[in-house]
């Protein structure tokens, strides 16, 4: 079986989803041909050599993306069996099969067959070691940029799901809980490969390393050790960035330099509805907790909630100064509102009742107005604000000045800041500055090819 496996986005690295599918479905005989429209523009006449295709939807960018890649193979294939597999895959609509959770077995038997049907099967994950040949080279992707220098970077993960339920995140609406491992051999045979392509820094992906903190801290130890000269970033929650406060000298010693942490807010009464598990003054303690291990911290924020008062953005920005994280934050964190898509652990909480729209195919999210119609407004103002300083190639803090004044303004306040805002550009971070959970850019539409993405911007 010929199969065409595409990812649209995956937060600017290699596309680890769609690496792992092309080992399974090579190892199963199929013949396997990959594309990255991340980087590469869609050529919809490779389906023309295609007996099906496979789309990689880990996250809602990704699938905003693929909704405009699967009607152009339907419209130029009507009879071309397509596949979505990955995190977001239910939310796809006009699509043959769709697989979320633990996708290999299943999409090798899809291939095979190419029957309908949907399902999200989470089965014990097989050792699969990512087959990268046909990717895009390294080089044009996400680099590390630490002292001066742009380091090749790439992604792997040591597993996957995340034992917490956060109310606004995908990952438990299919994963309820539970983490899947990847075994060390594979994880540790992906670096191998990575390193021999000229990789010099890691981002484990999974959606929290400290969920099998174990199994994780154990397979880092073992690239350590192979690998003695690699950096590497994680990602985890506030809650366990402090109940696992020892790891961080050890995890600095090993070569962590930041972590990403969704630190969403610092309304109290916000974090608890999205059942966060950590309060404001739980995230400040976090920044000081790794901070003192010499690892910097990398909050991702979720600015915009039915529940967000002018007052919390103020505070937001307040906090972001005194902990000294603006050069930290990605300017396109400013901008991002509350997604709600089908299944969404939020639909029938009694604080979302009030403010919950009808559901948007388009948008693959149910609409929401603010309780106070200014924040509204003013997530407007920050979305146009922010996509004009990021083209001109700002940094995150004179993004930060801008959108505080705006916030201040908004909140009929005085725009300047009352702590100094230092511009540090020094601090490790990667090239990629989008998330996974903003819409689509028309970087990103333009090498998708005429016509518009499903919603637009």
């Amino acid at each position: 079986m010929r199969v065409l496996l595409v990812s649209t986005y995956e937060l600017g690295h290699q596309p680890l989803g769609v690496a792992t599918a092309a080992s399974a479905l090579r190892a199963a005989g199929h013949d396997v041909r990959v594309v990255d429209l991340a980087v590469d523009p869609w050529d919809p006449a490779l389906v023309d050599e295609a007996d099906t295709v496979a789309v990689s939807v880990p996250m809602h960018t990704a699938m905003r993306l693929a909704d405009e890649v699967i009607a152009t193979a339907r419209r130029r294939a009507p009879g071309l069996p397509v596949c979505v597999f990955g995190l977001y895959a239910g939310q796809a609509a006009g699509v043959d099969r769709a697989i979320a959770g633990e996708f290999e077995a299943e999409l090798v038997e899809w291939a095979a067959d190419a029957t309908g049907g949907t399902s999200a099967p989470l089965g014990r994950l097989p050792s699969v070691v990512p087959d990268r040949d046909g990717l895009p080279l390294l080089d044009r992707y996400a680099r590390l940029l630490h002292d001066g220098e742009a380091r090749p970077a790439a992604a792997v993960a040591a597993s996957r799901g995340c034992a917490s339920r956060c109310r606004h995140c995908p990952v438990p609406v299919v994963y309820d809980g539970r983490t899947r491992i990847v075994e060390q051999a594979a994880v540790v045979a992906d670096v191998e490969q990575l390193v021999a392509a000229g990789v010099a820094h890691i981002t484990f992906a999974d959606p929290d390393f400290l969920n099998a903190v174990h199994h994780s801290m154990r397979t880092l130890r073992a690239v350590h050790e192979r690998f003695p000269h690699l950096t590497f970033d994680v990602t985890t929650k506030v809650e366990l960035i402090l109940r696992h406060r020892g790891l961080w000298p050890e995890l600095a010693e090993l070569g962590c330099l930041f972590v990403v942490s969704a630190l969403e807010c610092v309304d109290d009464h916000v974090l608890g509805i999205l059942d966060k598990g950590h309060t404001a003054a739980d995230a400040a303690e976090a920044v000081a907790v790794v901070r003192a291990a010499g690892i910097d911290l990398r909050p991702s924020l979720l600015p915009f909630t039915p529940w967000t008062t002018l007052t919390s953005l103020v505070d937001l920005v307040d906090f972001v100064a005194t902990n000294d994280l603006a050069p930290n934050v990605e300017p396109v964190h400013w901008t991002i509102r509350l997604l709600l898509p089908a299944g969404s652990l939020l639909l029938g909480r009694p604080e979302l009742a009030p403010h919950l729209g009808d559901y948007d195919p388009a948008a693959l999210s149910y609409r929401w107005t603010a309780a106070d119609q200014r924040v509204d407004e003013l997530q407007r103002e920050l979305a146009a604000l922010v996509e004009v300083a990021v083209d001109a190639e700002q940094t995150p803090v004179a993004v930060f000045r801008q959108v505080a004044a705006a916030i201040r303004r908004a909140a009929g306040l005085d725009p300047a800041l009352a702590v100094d805002v230092v511009d540090d550009t020094c601090r490790p971070r990667l090239s990629e500055s989008w998330f996974c959970c903003a819409e689509p850019t028309e970087s990103q539409r333009v090498l998708l090819g005429p016509g518009p993405v499903r919603g637009g911007r």
